[in-house]
């Protein structure tokens, strides 16, 4: 996927623009995106803080670590259960 050239609070705070009044096509102009590009990330991100966005971030790092975790638990807990039954 491609990398945006606008960071997230970048994004934020050009959503946070047509909240304050301004013309969706003039703040599209002046930032170079289109106006689909405007409304995806409308779709995204709007109504969030950049702080929520951080927080957000941190919670889905922290999910797939926790999935990693299990799945690598899970992991150990078949091979140790295939082990006993083998034994039987």
């Amino acid at each position: 996927m491609k990398k945006s050239r606008f960071s997230e609070s970048q994004i934020i705070s050009i959503l946070n623009k047509q909240e304050q009044g301004l013309k969706v096509r003039d703040i599209c102009r002046e930032h170079g995106i289109s106006d689909a590009t405007f409304y995806n990330w409308k779709a995204k991100y709007g109504g969030l803080s950049v702080s929520e966005l951080a927080r957000i971030k941190e919670l889905e790092a922290e999910n797939s670590r926790l999935k990693r975790m299990y799945a690598d638990l899970s992991l150990v807990h078949h091979a140790l259960k295939d082990a006993v039954e083998k034994k039987l």
